[in-house]
């Protein structure tokens, strides 16, 4: 069976604020999906960032549990510190978007993380949401990754790009339907996301809600372009 299945590797949050690697399979439908279009969702369409990590955060199993003093901006971030967050801004503003090794701010470890109260605060302070990270990935996507409906929209209220790409071939839709997240993709219909756009393998968000077997998704897409051909006649 292992051989009919594909697989996209993701980062999770938990309680005790270290993260798991959840591996997350698909079958393909009787009938449906081939070996071979299975094999490309194996390796695509899209593939999660690998940089949400353990070492990432600081929480690697070999070392004592950091303390909120050691914690770097991005960790208290991502974690939701948002009162010892607002000490280290306030003792200098300049780690407001001060990026880490891969290119990841504050704000793109809370969107990542739902931290919605954290994105909330650093927005007002002036984050800057339009940033990209070394592989191109961006607020936007990583809210969207995480299915983060409230996130996408205050994002995107700050007029971001909402068909950004990044360098695993994937946009902030992509993600969202990959991720079976229904609200999400219905937020980000709403505001205008571009359906015709394909990930690297060539697989467009229908495409890829169809593959997984996301059928809410596929027929939130589906309603979408009802909506569409109506309002043009």
């Amino acid at each position: 069976m292992a051989d009919h299945m594909a697989d996209a590797t993701a980062c999770s949050p938990i309680d005790d604020g270290s993260i798991i690697i959840l591996n997350v399979y698909t079958e393909p439908q009787n009938g449906s999906d081939t070996e071979e279009e299975a094999a490309q969702l194996n390796v695509g369409p899209l593939k999660y960032s690998t940089t949400l990590t353990n070492r990432q955060r600081g929480n690697m199993v070999s070392v004592l549990p950091a303390t909120l003093d050691s914690l770097s901006v991005q960790q208290l971030a991502a974690q939701g510190e948002l009162t010892q967050l607002k000490e280290y801004l306030q003792k200098d503003d300049t780690f407001l978007n001060r990026p880490d090794e891969r290119g990841f701010t504050p704000l793109m470890w809370a969107a990542a993380f739902g931290e919605i109260e954290t994105v909330r605060y650093l927005l007002e302070m002036g984050a800057d949401p339009h940033i990209l990270a070394k592989e191109r990935e961006s607020a936007l996507s990583l809210a969207s990754t995480g299915g983060y409906s409230d996130i996408v929209t205050l994002l995107l209220n700050k007029k971001v790009d909402i068909n950004i790409y990044d360098w695993n071939g994937g946009t902030p839709l992509l993600y969202a339907v990959r991720g079976n997240h229904v609200k999400c993709v219905e937020v980000l219909l709403e505001r205008g996301a571009d359906l015709t756009l394909e990930a690297d393998s060539g697989y467009t968000p229908m495409d890829l809600a169809v593959a997984l077997g996301h059928k809410k998704v596929q027929q939130v897409i589906e309603n979408h372009i009802l909506k569409l051909f109506q309002s043009q006649s």
